[in-house]
């Protein structure tokens, strides 16, 4: 194998695929990226056995072939050399190394066979369509921040794909860890109508995010009851889905909350975050005294001394306190798009619904605490 590629498509490849790598393998082969040339291309995969990642770029390939090298020295030595850098790739005759050169500078790494990189099937692929890029990013971005880290509840560990019909089919994307909950939902685009309800994992969620934001074009989103892809551009992105059951969310959103507070987010979200800088490290915990057209944020904390902070709000119902964890809080407010954040409230232990007025296919549910 012998090629020749600019540096910047070179570096933007390896920085899709390598993430995937995990730094400490049992597996050897797992470590190195799949090197392969072929017609006018470079293509790089990489895999944890769960997700795999490749991704072509255009080189001038003068002896085509594959290998597989070690990803991270890979990456870190492309990332390295200076902007516009012609990159040669070398496997030359029994020598088990591929050989870098760029300028005067040279690298020399060692190898595994290529028929030794695992690789996953990519049959059973039922339910195909493709959506914007923008459109899939918003229902990411919209939810992921909730998803689970608690590894005992592994189907929390990823967002909830599926279609709903409301107002006409929509795509809808659900994450939640227990305490809170994340939906968005999006026009259904041609195809997704009937689509299997899918637990994307939170790695892959991450990959998948980094992929779309460098994608312009159409992302083809294939699904299957075992694995999901996305196609964006010259990147493609398989993965295992989580083998479990979603629980019933719809439960858990209220439907009757008649207490309606409207606040300045951008004037909220600053607050939230000044009295939580003497909050417990370990509940986070700042209460919330609304009344008349104003609500009081208090931070206690026996340890580190006590905050309290004013703001004007649209309210006019009964007074109310109520405890949330502020790095919720401060989530939720990071994803509205609005002047202003609606809290739909019912009591000081009943789940609180926040909405957008800016984005009415985004809800968020917040559980209380004791304060």
């Amino acid at each position: 194998m012998r090629l020749t590629i600019e540096r910047s498509a070179l570096l933007k490849a390896l920085n899709h695929v390598q993430s995937v790598v995990e730094r400490r393998n049992t597996i050897p082969i797992l470590s190195n990226v799949l090197v392969s040339a072929q017609g006018d291309s470079l293509r790089l995969t990489a895999t944890d056995l769960d997700i795999e990642i490749s991704e072509s770029a255009p080189a001038e390939v003068e002896r085509a072939g594959q290998t597989t090298a070690p990803a991270n020295y890979l990456y870190d030595f492309v990332r390295k050399l200076p902007d516009g850098a012609a990159v040669k790739l070398d496997v030359s005759g029994d020598d088990p190394r591929l050989f870098i050169s760029a300028g005067k500078s040279r690298l020399h790494l060692p190898i595994l066979p290529a028929g030794d990189f695992p690789s996953m099937p990519s049959d059973g692929f039922e339910t195909r369509f493709e959506i914007e890029p923008t459109e899939l990013g918003r229902l990411v971005d919209k939810t992921r921040f909730a998803i689970s880290t608690e590894e005992t509840r592994y189907y929390l560990n990823g967002i909830f794909f599926h279609t709903v019909e409301q107002d006409g089919p929509k795509l809808r994307a659900v994450a939640t860890d227990g305490h809170r909950l994340a939906l968005a939902d999006a026009p259904a685009p041609k195809g997704a109508t009937g689509m299997p309800g899918v637990i994307v994992p939170r790695k892959t969620i991450n990959e998948l995010k980094r992929l779309l934001d460098d994608a312009a074009d159409m992302v083809e989103i294939a699904v299957s009851p075992q694995k999901i892809r996305f196609a964006l551009g010259d990147a493609v992105l398989t993965s295992k889905l989580i083998d479990g059951s979603f629980p019933e969310y719809a439960r858990v959103i209220p439907k009757g909350n008649a207490k309606k507070l409207k606040i300045d987010n951008k004037q909220f979200s600053e607050a939230v975050d000044r009295v939580a800088t003497v909050s417990a490290e370990r509940s986070r915990s700042v209460r919330l005294a609304i009344e008349k057209d104003k609500v009081t944020l208090t931070v206690n904390n026996p340890d580190a001394g006590v905050a309290t902070e004013d703001l004007p709000a649209d309210y006019s119902d009964d007074a109310l306190e109520i405890g949330f964890n502020a790095k919720y809080l401060l989530d939720v407010a990071g994803q509205i798009e609005g002047a202003e954040a609606v809290f739909e409230l019912a009591d000081s232990g009943s789940p609180t619904l926040v909405r957008d007025e800016a984005d009415d296919q985004a809800l968020y549910v917040l559980m209380p605490l004791r304060v």
